[in-house]
């Protein structure tokens, strides 16, 4: 079963520094992407929202912060999660940064240890569906590293679209999501999908959740949540 990994965007002109960042980062499971400009950045932002953005304050043709501001003016991606990368140590320069709304700041040189827990940390906060810990409730249990669910201890078969609503709801229990969010959420802006769909979809999952389908709640005239109450 193919799963979606998390997906981050680099925006970086020098080339040694995305080198290191990409090996570190596909290191730790995570797909990486590179734009060298804040035009090429906003551009593959416009295609393809990533999960995580990690943003230089210096590039060729605008400030890092002219993109961050976009970001966070932009309805769709206001709530990207944003880590500035940059060469500038100054405390003004992390005060700016993050009155401008970034998330965190690491200045150049930097940890690559320390690079990824910041990332496992931000996505954990923001993202809690792109975080890589076991994710439990009831008898099921979700490994987002190997993209594997088992219910009792016992691996099951899952289909990919089941995969992806189970663990945004493992993610958010207790939390009921309609089925525009879930649509959103879940699928994303950029695929078009019928609500009704997601309906056939929670079927799949109750089905192959078998004795722990009722996990899944349906909230009459609202949508669905994962409750073990």
């Amino acid at each position: 079963m193919a799963v979606d990994k998390t997906t981050i965007l680099i925006v970086e002109d020098e080339p040694a520094i995305i080198e290191l960042v990409t090996f570190t980062l596909r290191e730790a499971g995570w797909n990486t992407f590179a734009a060298h400009t804040v035009a090429e950045a906003w551009e593959f932002i416009q295609r393809r929202t990533p999960h995580l953005v990690l943003l230089d304050w210096m590039l060729p043709d605008q400030s890092g912060l002219r993109l961050l501001s976009r970001i966070r003016a932009d309805r769709q991606q206001q709530q990207l999660p944003v880590i500035m990368l940059t060469a500038k140590s100054m405390e003004e320069d992390k005060i700016a940064g993050l009155d401008q709304g970034a998330d965190d700041y690491i200045t150049k040189p930097f940890s690559p240890r320390e690079l990824t827990s910041r990332i496992k940390a931000l996505l954990r906060r923001k993202s809690p569906e792109h975080a890589q810990s076991l994710m439990t409730a009831g008898a099921v249990t979700l490994d987002p590293v190997s993209c594997t669910v088992q219910l009792h201890g016992e691996r099951i078969d899952i289909g990919h679209a089941e995969f992806k609503l189970l663990k945004f709801f493992l993610a958010h229990p207790d939390r009921v999501f309609s089925r525009s969010q879930l649509l959103d959420k879940v699928w994303g802006d950029h695929v078009v999908i019928e609500e009704r769909t997601v309906d056939v979809h929670v079927l799949r999952l109750r089905k192959a959740l078998k004795d722990a389908e009722s996990l899944i709640k349906t909230v009459r005239s609202v949508g669905y949540m994962l409750s073990e109450k």
